[in-house]
């Protein structure tokens, strides 16, 4: 009995943690075999799912919008410049918007309705959002398009300041359904709306909650 009490410091110095060998990519591997597992996605998942999918895709049309006008505006002519204000129609948006199952447009702001209506259509208001299901495999998102940026002033701006009275009675003449000139810096332009297909819903809830590998490394001491 005496032996096997003495054995006993051996057994545990023996097992320390600094000294167990783990094996490589095991870490990797736990979050892999996580991401297979089946996982029920709830209708509140897919609402938030909505509104991650509508600002990322939004977001990045804005973007690409913003470098276009920034290099047609740089060759000096306005009205060229002003026909790529469509970024839901660039075929970057559009492979995004097919990847996802929407469908994104520009159009008139339009603020969200109240009460049983808003029920009734089955959406419902997130701040300036306007994300809902009207039909069991249809989302909807809606955000309002604001005057944020110096480049967008240059076309719906203040004539005589931002813009000369002939790029603005062009304008016009171009878009002759469109209020565009004369805004000021915060109003709002218009909206971003999108359809959104549940199962292109369903794969963006799935991407964006899956676990990302992150690799550490060692810093460097030298």
């Amino acid at each position: 009995m005496r032996k096997a009490l003495l054995f006993l410091p051996f057994l545990f110095a023996a097992c320390r943690p600094d000294q167990v060998e783990h094996l490589p990519g095991t870490k990797q591997i736990a979050e892999e075999t996580a991401n297979w597992e089946v996982k029920r996605i709830m209708p509140n998942d897919l609402l938030h799912a909505t509104r991650w999918a509508g600002d990322s895709l939004t977001a990045y049309a804005d973007t690409l919008l913003r470098r276009t006008l920034a290099r047609e505006l740089a060759k000096g002519n306005l009205a060229q410049a002003a026909t790529f204000c469509r970024p839901q129609s660039y075929p970057a948006v559009d492979s995004m918007a097919r990847k996802w199952h929407a469908s994104p447009r520009r159009a008139e702001w339009q603020a969200a309705p109240a009460g049983a209506t808003l029920a009734a259509a089955g959406l419902r208001p997130d701040t300036l959002r306007l994300i809902g299901r009207p039909a069991a495999d249809t989302f909807y998102y809606q955000r309002p398009i604001v005057l944020a940026n110096h480049l967008c002033l240059r076309c719906h701006g203040q004539p005589g300041r931002d813009l000369t009275a002939a790029e603005a009675q062009l304008l016009q003449q171009q878009h002759p359904g469109l209020k565009s000139v004369g805004r000021q810096p915060g109003q709002v332009l218009g909206a971003w709306q999108l359809t959104l297909e549940r199962s292109g819903v369903a794969e963006f809830y799935t991407l964006k909650t899956r676990k990302k590998w992150k690799e550490h490394k060692m810093p460097k001491l030298f």
